[in-house]
């Protein structure tokens, strides 16, 4: 059952909100905006909704994500397309959505797009619940007040402010620009909403962070990363017409990375991979990618994805002290998702 605020307290969610981003200098509410506003938050938390998946039966992902999952999603079409992390439809066989008035309605999976972390899912009976509206992720400010929204039974809501604005790039293969990082943090963020104060969707929760700040800032803030919002409209109309973006096929390893010491070191190789293949071992360090230096993790996915999605990727690696050269080769990532018979 979706939390419901009382009035009074939207309210004074609104009034923080509003006193927050005038103190950034962002402007505030006047008060005969505020009615309206308090409306619009409530609309917007209205379209979260939470979703449950079981994955398909030996999905590759089910090792780190499990193969039963649950976050949520925001509806944003009067058809039922509801917007959420990728991963959490990732491999799906069952897909069920949780409404704010206790329905659990089935759903399919609509597409999904591993370079932006994007997935789509679609309810397969009348949701009636209208849309948020898409803002502009490009247009906050930082320390701009924001609401996040969860959805499903425990669902919540509560005030976050946007504390840096940068390019993120993930230990799994991974590299978006733009991504938004605030405080303070909400363990339940996948797929969660994140809205700007006249309720416009403005970005889709993705990690946990033990700090969201900025690189120069001297403060730690643990906070959430979310997927800006704004990576959505160029490809919206390709990702729900045919499930995924020709143009975001790219070379795939199946490696885990982290930076350490200035040097990238394997933390996981998945099994039956293109790495495992090739022989890769955790704690290999990565010197290159053909032969170009790499000491970032954006550098090294980059170089990785500069070429076809299949072909051969010539690292130099350091293992135990010793320098070697190891051949590998990549496949599309798209081709090794597991999808459900007949789809």
């Amino acid at each position: 059952m979706k939390l419901r605020l009382p009035s009074f307290a939207w309210l004074l969610l609104l009034l923080s909100m509003s006193c927050r981003a005038f103190a950034a200098g962002t402007g505030s509410a006047e008060p005969s905006d505020l009615a309206e506003r308090s409306r619009a938050l409530q609309r917007a938390a209205t379209a979260v909704v939470g979703l449950q998946v079981i994955a398909v039966e030996g999905a590759r992902s089910s090792a780190t994500l499990g193969s039963q999952r649950a976050g949520s999603g925001v509806v944003i079409g009067a058809d039922g397309l509801v917007l959420t992390i990728g991963y959490l439809v990732l491999e799906a066989e069952q897909v069920q959505i949780l409404t704010d008035h206790d329905r659990t309605l089935p759903a399919r999976v609509v597409g999904y797009d591993s370079a932006t972390g994007i997935g789509l899912v679609q309810a397969l009976a009348p949701l009636q619940i209208e849309p948020a509206p898409l803002g502009r992720s490009g247009a906050l400010a930082l320390r701009e007040a924001l609401m996040i929204a969860s959805g499903g039974e425990e669902a919540a809501v509560s005030p976050a402010w946007l504390m840096s604005r940068r390019a993120f790039s993930g230990y799994w293969e991974y590299h978006i620009n733009g991504a938004l990082f605030t405080t303070p943090p909400r363990r339940d963020h996948s797929g969660a909403g994140l809205f700007n104060g006249r309720g416009e969707l403005v970005g889709i929760g993705s990690l946990y962070l033990a700090d969201a700040g900025a690189a120069d800032d001297t403060d730690r803030w643990p906070g959430n990363m979310f997927v800006p919002v704004d990576l959505l409209a160029p490809i919206l109309p390709e990702l729900r017409r045919t499930g995924s973006i020709a143009a975001h096929r790219r070379a795939w390893l199946g490696i885990n990375c982290i930076e350490q010491n200035g040097t990238l070191r394997v933390v996981r190789v998945t099994d039956d991979s293109p790495a495992d293949v090739a022989g890769l071992q955790p704690g290999d360090s990565i010197l290159r990618v053909d032969g170009s230096e790499v000491h970032a993790l954006e550098a090294l996915w980059k170089a990785l994805w500069l070429g076809a999605a299949e072909r051969e990727v010539v690292l130099d690696i350091q293992r135990d002290g010793a320098a070697q050269t190891v051949k590998v080769f990549s496949v599309d990532r798209s081709a090794t998702i597991k999808r459900p018979q007949g789809i």
